[in-house]
């Protein structure tokens, strides 16, 4: 929507006023205190000009405001305008500003969206992996009387050469290695296989670093000692070692609990995103283009940040990634544009149902967040306000509740066709997932 905007000179007075107290408070001029030059005095010095600038600059946005408000148009994203405003002493000020405004959408009936997400399966074979992943977790290691085999553990010395000269930091002595896990240099697992305690051998590899990088080695090996895992036995004093339970089957049973649990936290993620994508599609919601592309600089410069705190640059991510930077913001541009249309739906919907947030949720999301970020609550509230991004905080927690609305209405099916309520799905856990809609 374009929105041509006049304003009278007499209305200007106001700004004009802040912008000659900003002036007085910066400029130094002999035989005046700082911030206690007249008026004339910084027309003359600084200009008349640069003050009306000045007071244009900030009488903008509060007139766009204005007239979006008195219009009652619904806002999104950052104003354009055509060009900068000149402004002639005592003429009124004209100027005409771009703005992307909330597209009006139908909404479709909640209760007529039907979803199906997987059925919810939980295997033996599962629950088998969670219990040998507890007994690897336990195992002990007994001196074997034998060559090495595959998932042995053995105390190795190796010194690796490059034409006969060592190579620096190629010997190590007395290190533990578990044979067939390939965490140290290839070729060695083949050779350590059939060694025992006491024996020696060499073989060839390939250095990756260092100053012979990329030249052969040769690497000698001396086994130590041959030490082979023992796995406790499955039962009930096994359980009484590894858990707080007394017998296998109910070390079992809470496994299965615990397993159970987490798919349906998948389970109801995967209903949220479907129902998301239902209505986004069924109501088929428009994404404004300037809206999408400010989200995308917003996510760009936070990935950025990201990078920098782990003291890496946007190239290096590109490289590791091996992609390049156009493909990279046609994915960010994907990803906002869903977004930017998942909040316009939500926006629309809470509007629509005329969704309210009391003090108490609102600071409940401020608590929230400040814990994450490791700040005290008031203090992340000051910053919030400082950076004008409370509003947006507000309509996070709104659309929160909106799309509680969505997941309470619409009908969500199992692939086996059993209906599921929102009670089922959360199985008790509501609040670890009230704030973790990534929006």
């Amino acid at each position: 929507m374009r929105l041509a905007i006049e304003v009278p000179f007499v209305e200007l007075e106001p700004s004009l006023k802040k912008a000659y107290r900003e002036i007085a408070s910066q400029v130094q001029i002999p035989g005046f205190r700082r911030g206690k030059v007249p008026a004339a005095v910084i027309d003359q010095r600084v200009g008349r000009e640069a003050v009306i600038n000045e007071a244009i600059q900030e009488a903008i946005p509060a007139q766009i405001l204005a007239a979006v408000r008195e219009h009652d148009v619904k806002m999104l994203g950052r104003p354009e305008l055509e060009a900068f405003p000149e402004v002639k002493d005592g003429e009124p000020l004209v100027f005409t500003a771009e703005i992307d405004v909330r597209p009006e959408i139908t909404l479709p009936d909640l209760t007529g969206v039907e979803i199906t997400v997987d059925e919810l399966q939980v295997g033996d074979t599962e629950i088998d992996d969670q219990v040998n992943g507890l007994r690897e977790r336990f195992a002990t290691l007994k001196t074997a009387e034998r060559a090495a085999q595959d998932g042995d553990y053995v105390q190795i010395d190796l010194a690796a050469t490059v034409d006969g000269t060592e190579v620096p930091g190629g010997s190590a002595t007395n290190i533990s290695h578990e044979v067939g896990s390939k965490q140290l240099l290839p070729g060695l697992d083949e050779v350590l296989v059939g060694m025992s305690a006491g024996g020696s051998a060499s073989f060839v590899t390939q250095l990756v670093g260092g100053d012979f990088a990329g030249r052969d080695a040769d690497v000698s090996v001396t086994v130590r000692t041959v030490k082979e895992k023992q796995l406790p036995e499955l039962d009930d004093e096994f359980a009484q070692l590894a858990s707080e339970f007394d017998t296998l089957e109910e070390l079992r049973n809470d496994l299965r609990e615990r397993v159970t649990r987490v798919k349906k936290v998948e389970q109801l993620y995967a209903a949220r995103d479907k129902a998301l994508e239902e209505l986004v599609k069924a109501a088929d919601v428009p994404a404004p283009e300037g809206v999408v592309k400010e989200e995308v600089d917003h996510r760009k410069q936070a990935m950025v940040d990201q990078l920098e705190r782990i003291g890496a640059s946007l190239e290096e991510y590109l490289a590791a990634e091996e992609k390049t930077e156009e493909q990279v913001d046609t994915e960010l541009t994907e990803a906002a544009t869903e977004g930017v249309k998942i909040q316009l739906l939500l926006d629309t919907l809470a509007d629509a149902e005329e969704v309210q947030v009391s003090d108490d949720e609102f600071g409940h999301e401020i608590m929230h967040r400040a814990q994450r970020a490791g700040v005290q609550p008031q203090q992340y509230y000051d910053q919030l306000v400082r950076s004008g991004t409370a509003g947006a905080v507000f309509g996070d927690v709104r659309r929160g509740k909106a799309l509680a609305l969505v997941m309470e209405r619409v009908k969500i099916k199992d692939s086996a066709g059993n209906e599921l309520s929102m009670d089922e799905l959360r199985g008790g856990s509501a609040d670890e997932h009230d704030h973790d809609h990534d929006h």
